[in-house]
């Protein structure tokens, strides 16, 4: 008996994810042009809010920045290994503060202006395509707002299954 085709064949994500990618890979591609070392654009929001707010906990970057506390203890992580970021006691024996190192506040300037050259490079896009990012991310938005995407799955895990 022959199997079914292979689903990971279809793939209808792949297209945003790898669009996404290459998007980040020009950014991070700008940090080496400029010889900025271990930096990648995923880290560049901490360091920012970072220089802006000074030593904050885990918990309060991550939920200044909107993502969990785990994504952030990782990227705290990559960042002290990086040297860009160390720990300090925080106001109680109970938290650490993460602050920035001088070798990040060196370079937190030129990470403000590529931000705001990237957002500035997005809204281009927008302008110069029929249908703009921000409005194809609202509409999804919308859409899910009205089903979720876990409830849209597992409708149809429960149409294979039976």
């Amino acid at each position: 008996m022959a199997l079914p085709p292979d689903p990971s064949e279809q793939n209808r994500m792949r297209p945003l994810r790898q669009l996404l990618d290459a998007m980040e890979a020009d950014i991070a591609r700008l940090y080496t042009e400029r010889g900025i070392t271990g930096v990648r654009p995923r880290f560049v929001a901490p360091l920012i809010r970072l220089g802006r707010r000074g030593g904050m906990t885990i918990r309060q970057l991550a939920e200044s920045l909107e993502v969990t506390h785990s994504a952030m203890s990782q990227t705290i992580s990559a960042l002290q290994r990086d040297g860009l970021v160390t720990t300090a006691p925080g106001a109680d024996a109970r938290t650490r503060e993460v602050v920035l190192t001088e070798r990040a506040r060196t370079i937190v300037p030129f990470l403000e202006a590529e931000w705001r050259a990237t957002e500035q490079a997005v809204a281009e896009l927008d302008e110069e395509i029929p249908y703009a990012l921000s409005q194809v991310v609202r509409d999804l938005e919308a859409a899910l707002a009205r089903r979720s995407f876990h409830d849209r799955i597992a409708d149809r895990l429960g149409e294979v299954a039976e």
